[in-house]
Formats: structure tokens, C-alpha cells, sequence
């Protein structure tokens, strides 16, 4: 029998969760996504320090912010650019999570990230912008969205956020089960099945909600703790796993069942249209998406900062 990992494959996209290029290489996913988080990770591997020191020589001058800023998008493009090498389909490029209150300046990030990769010879075909689900970085992608430009809503916890990107044309959803996972087990809860698991429980529900009105929009789930997770949303649009959990189901000789199928969804619920006001109440009335949003923005931009201390620290 083959492994899980094939299995699933002939299920789901997969997706790796990494900038690690030898990971990609071995596990032959069909995309990759990336974030600052993963980024910093890949700067500090010494494959990359070559790559890294001609960035800075030609970019950075000491302890100035925008060279700074300009040489960690340049180097998350790089890293992207070798992926692109690697995976037949596309590769997520995060846009800077302080911005993720500021749908212009998100915009025109993207954008030059978008023409950063044009540069390299990479078209925009082969991207996904990556932009936090806050309400100004889903009107944000709207927009982009119209220009051509593909993006991935990431730290998604919520159905309502969902409803807000899939109405707003967003080419793909990152919902977070993990993180989910984390917030429910902090309070109190005992997860004993997959089943149980709320974060399951939430991108389930948010798939059959997508599948029941229709909207052409991917649900790729995301940030996993453990495999029984993943297998228990076999089938979903895409999975986003980090290599760790891919080896994992790599040496996993086991049966795989499928667990989400658009021909078997019996969840109906109301369709959510949501301007802003309702967005920020309904988001407003669920405590775990507010604090684990508010927490990844928070994260991200700690990441990217850290990134570009590093970059400073070379440039001297």
C-alpha cells in the first residue's frame, strides 16, 4: 500500500509550509506557501547565506528602515523564485503583517512584490499574495483581486471571515486549525478524537459552507499540530503541512479515508453577507478568532522585524 502522503495526494493538493528548499525538493508538493515566520527560519540555514550576502551588499545601508524593508522582500521573492523552480504550481508570498490594517498600503505592497517577481522572471500566475483576513486585508485582496492578482486570506479563524473573502473573490482561504486547536486547549478543552478537534471542526464547516453556495473560492487548511488533523480533512481543496508532518505521513503505511467531499455536504447554513459594521461585530463576538488574529498579526510582524535586524546585523 502506499503511504498516507500519496494517498492523500490523490485527494487534496498538497501544499508545503516552508522555505526550506531541500524539504520541497523531497516531498514534491504541489505548491508551497510561505510567511515571515518561515522566512527568518530559512534565512538563518547557510545555504542561504550566500544568497543573503549579495542581497544586502546591493540593497541595505546600515539601520535604515526601508533598505531594510526592501532587502527582506527581496529575499522572500528570492526564496520564492527557487521554489517556483521546484513546485508545478504556485508559491504564497506574504505582504508585511504590520500593514495589516491599512488596505492601500497593502495594495501597493503587493503589487511591488508582484513586479519584484516580474523582475526575476517569475510571472504573477504563479503567485498567491498572502494578506492576513482582517477587514481592511480583505478589501484589499477584492481589489487585487480585479487587477489579476491572486491572493491567499491567511490567519483565518473564523466563518465569518471566510464568508467575507469568499464574497470578496479572494482565489484562496488559509484557515488555521492548530492555533484553533491551541486556544480551545488553553481553555479548559480535552480533544481525545480528531473529530473533536475544533479546529477541524472549523474548517469543515467552512468547506461545506463554500461547497453548499457555490463560491469558486480554495479552502486550504492550515497550521497543523498533528497528523490526525490532516487525515481527518482528507479531501479538502488543498492542506498546507509543514515538513515535519509530511514525513510523518510519508513513513505512514496505513489506509487514508477520505473525510470532505463536495458530493457529501448536509451542512446548510444561511448565506453571510457582511459589510463592515457586521464583520467587526461578528468578529468581535468570537473571542478565539479576535485574540488569535490580533496574536499572528502580532507574531508575523515580530518575525519580520527579527528578519530585519538580521539583515542590519550583516549589512555592518
Amino acid at each position: 500500500m502506499s503511504s498516507k502522503l500519496e494517498q492523500l495526494k490523490a485527494m487534496t493538493d498538497v501544499v508545503a509550509d516552508t522555505g526550506d528548499i531541500e524539504a520541497i525538493r523531497r516531498f514534491t508538493p504541489q505548491d508551497a506557501t510561505t510567511n515571515p515566520s518561515l522566512i527568518l527560519k530559512a534565512a538563518e540555514l547557510p545555504q542561504y547565506r550566500a544568497l543573503i550576502d549579495n542581497i544586502v551588499a546591493r540593497t541595505v545601508k546600515a539601520d535604515d528602515a526601508s533598505t531594510l524593508k526592501q532587502a527582506s522582500m527581496e529575499l522572500a521573492v528570492a526564496i520564492g523564485k527557487e521554489i517556483c523552480g521546484i513546485v508545478p504550481g504556485k508559491v504564497s508570498t506574504e505582504v508585511d503583517a504590520r500593514l495589516s490594517f491599512n488596505t492601500r498600503a497593502t495594495i501597493e505592497e503587493a503589487l511591488h512584490i508582484v513586479a519584484l517577481y516580474e523582475q526575476a522572471g517569475i510571472s504573477k500566475d504563479r503567485l498567491l499574495i498572502k494578506i492576513a483576513s482582517t477587514w481592511e486585508g480583505i478589501q484589499a485582496a477584492a481589489e487585487l483581486e480585479k487587477q489579476g492578482i491572486e491572493c491567499n486570506l491567511t490567519l483565518l479563524f473564523s466563518l465569518a471571515q471566510a464568508a467575507a473573502c469568499a464574497e470578496a473573490g479572494a482565489t484562496l482561504i488559509s484557515p488555521f486549525v492548530g492555533r484553533i486547536l491551541d486556544w480551545h486547549v488553553a481553555h479548559g478543552m480535552k480533544v481525545e478524537h480528531p473529530q473533536q478537534d475544533p479546529g477541524v471542526q472549523s474548517v469543515t464547516a467552512i468547506y461545506h459552507y463554500y461547497k453548499q453556495h457555490n463560491y469558486p473560492t480554495v479552502v486550504m487548511g492550515a497550521s497543523f499540530r498533528n497528523t490526525g488533523e490532516i487525515e481527518a480533512l482528507a479531501g479538502c481543496d488543498r492542506l498546507t503541512i509543514s515538513p515535519a508532518l509530511l514525513e510523518q505521513l510519508s513513513d505512514d503505511q496505513g489506509k487514508l479515508q477520505r473525510a470532505l467531499s463536495a458530493d457529501t455536504v448536509t451542512t446548510k447554513h444561511d448565506k453571510l453577507i457582511l459589510d463592515e459594521s457586521t464583520f467587526r461585530w461578528a468578529l468581535n463576538e468570537d473571542p478565539m478568532a479576535t485574540e488569535k488574529l490580533a496574536e499572528g498579526i502580532r507574531a508575523f510582524a515580530a518575525d519580520q522585524q527579527k528578519l530585519e535586524h538580521l539583515l542590519n546585523t550583516w549589512a555592518k
